[in-house]
């Protein structure tokens, strides 16, 4: 018994080996085909160059291609080769599907090597690596810095150029007396010909975003009445502040200010009347104009905000530093002097001012 099964075992194993053998012959010239077909793929693919060597912008050095957003597959491979890269569309989506990348392609503009592969193309779209442009908005730009600002980037598609104030403003869906203070200070970043419109809805909305949250925390002492007269404080608290430890403080002077009401007398906010021609020089006619933005002739306060505030004077009018000063005035390092009463801001005026000014005076002549 035990010899027939060890006889039988051994003519199993003889035959199993003769199967593999078979089988590793058969299937040696597909692998050969394989290797071959995946070498001359991976040529194609990686090394053979589709774009051009001459470049279509003036450096001359990179290529420049675009991608629509949402542009599928196919879209995809068309819109590259109407920019000039020498692949059909055929060609391009069994690429990206080797390499697993067909769903992984990302829209905007990118600058591509001289004489690239479409591999390196497809990867490089995959990982989003294209060009990107910003536009800072600064804590206490004007309306008319910021407008001049986007009316002059050049990667923006211009749609807003000329629109008045309240155009502007229907545009991006927005309801209130002027553009300024509205548009929240931060950097943007965006592709190339992206719509000015995109950016102003995008900063507005932000700081849509900052007042909400900010006026969530208003206490019921507050004078302020909406979150558009906190936005006025606060770019009014944003452009007297010359140091960030002030801020608080400044903006108690203000609130003390209204509590009390005392015209507010904010330097910033009469230059504001006086607009993009004032000179840098807040002379006493100035002063003496009864304007709406005059706070020393008006009490409360001025009809809209005077420059983009930023998160910190937005929380600095909502939190308040604790304290009785109705006065301050500039030391002449950043910081400022506060006082509680008239006498000590005329003491702090002198110190600080006056002798400053005489000083400079005598150093001058």
């Amino acid at each position: 018994m035990s010899f027939y099964h060890s006889s039988m075992s051994r003519k199993f194993q003889r035959r199993t080996l003769f199967i593999k053998h078979s089988n590793s012959s058969a299937w040696k010239p597909y692998a050969l085909y394989l290797a071959a077909f995946l070498a001359i793929l991976y040529g194609a693919v990686f090394l053979w160059p589709v774009v051009p060597s001459l470049s279509n912008i003036a450096e001359g050095s990179v290529y420049k291609v675009k991608i629509a957003p949402k542009s599928s597959l196919t879209a995809i491979s068309k819109q590259l080769s109407e920019q000039g890269i020498a692949s059909n569309v055929v060609t391009f989506q069994v690429a990206a599907r080797v390499l697993f990348v067909g769903s992984k392609l990302k829209p905007g503009t990118y600058l591509l090597a001289p004489r690239a592969s479409l591999g390196s193309i497809l990867l490089q779209i995959a990982r989003g690596d294209r060009i990107r442009e910003s536009v800072a908005i600064i804590p206490g730009m004007t309306i008319w810095q910021l407008r001049s600002l986007i009316d002059n980037h050049p990667a923006l598609i211009h749609q807003t150029k000329g629109m008045g104030s309240k155009e502007l403003l229907q545009a991006i869906g927005l309801s209130y007396p002027g553009g300024e203070g509205l548009f929240y200070p931060d950097t943007y970043i965006f592709d190339p010909d992206d719509s000015d419109i995109s950016i102003y809805r995008r900063a507005s909305q932000a700081m849509q975003k900052q007042l909400t949250v900010a006026w969530g925390e208003k206490s019921a002492a507050s004078p302020l009445k909406t979150p558009y007269e906190l936005l006025i404080l606060g770019s009014i608290v944003e452009k007297e502040t010359g140091r960030a430890s002030d801020r608080s403080l400044v903006a108690a002077v203000f609130i003390n200010r209204l509590n009390l009401n005392m015209p507010l007398q904010t330097d910033p906010a009469v230059i504001y009347g006086v607009g993009p021609k004032f000179d840098g020089n807040l002379r006493k006619a100035d002063l003496r104009k009864n304007s709406p933005y005059n706070t020393y002739m008006n009490k409360g306060l001025p009809p809209t905000p005077i420059a983009m505030p930023s998160k910190e004077s937005l929380l600095a009018v909502i939190h308040p530093e604790k304290s009785d000063a109705v006065y301050f005035v500039a030391r002449g390092d950043g910081s400022s002097q506060f006082s509680k009463t008239l006498k000590e801001h005329e003491y702090a005026v002198d110190q600080f001012q006056r002798k400053r000014n005489a000083t400079s005076k005598s150093t001058s002549q």
